[in-house]
């Protein structure tokens, strides 16, 4: 899994409540279990016609925001069902930070499981990065997970929460096999000790 330090990027500003994973990936694209490949689909039933045409007036349609890295959305983003399919939809299309006044519990932990960092703010804060991200790829924002700040292009900043545990796993690029292996030392000693106390086990 890519680590997550500081990103850098045109922030696509999504202002609709309750998004969840069908529309940010449809179930007609649950079929496959790589992780690859589902960028084209993200958002699909609002990207494109029934054509296959591109939809103008989608966010990520429009040539400022095509290579966006953050999206700034609406309360409660990624609810609904608890398809990791979603977080994998985001980071293959280049997606690597979601901003929102809150996330779906299933949707929240999945993100971090994929190195994709979720950051809560308060309804005036996203009403801040929302105007910011509205200027298009002349505003980029930098969001620096070491320091959880996210500045915006007037030089403004805002702090943000994570849980310390969370936050060096992505510092880290680690994922729950990777966690698992840096305990290696101490299993293995654990194992030795049952196999020695418990050999019949």
């Amino acid at each position: 899994m890519d680590k997550f330090t500081s990103l850098t990027g045109v922030a696509a500003p999504l202002p609709i409540i309750n998004v969840d994973t069908d529309m940010i990936i449809p179930k007609q694209y649950l079929k496959t279990i790589k992780r690859t490949g589902l960028g084209t689909a993200l958002f699909a039933e609002m990207r494109y016609n029934e054509d296959g045409s591109e939809k103008e007036d989608f966010i990520l349609n429009q040539p400022a925001y095509r290579k966006a890295q953050i999206v700034i959305a609406g309360d409660n983003f990624g609810c609904g069902s608890s398809r990791e399919h979603a977080p994998w939809a985001l980071l293959d299309y280049g997606i690597r930070c979601v901003i929102s006044t809150s996330f779906a519990d299933i949707f929240y932990n999945n993100c971090f499981k994929n190195g994709i960092l979720p950051v809560v703010v308060t309804p005036e804060q996203l009403e801040l990065l929302l105007d910011d991200a509205s200027r298009g790829s002349n505003a980029t924002l930098t969001v620096d997970l070491e320091t959880q700040t996210i500045s915006g292009p007037d030089g403004g900043t805002i702090h943000f929460d994570i849980d310390p545990a969370r936050k060096q796993v992505l510092l880290e690029g680690l994922d729950d096999i990777a966690m698992t292996l840096k305990k290696a030392t101490a299993i293995a000693g654990f194992e030795g000790k049952m196999a020695e106390n418990r050999p019949w086990v």
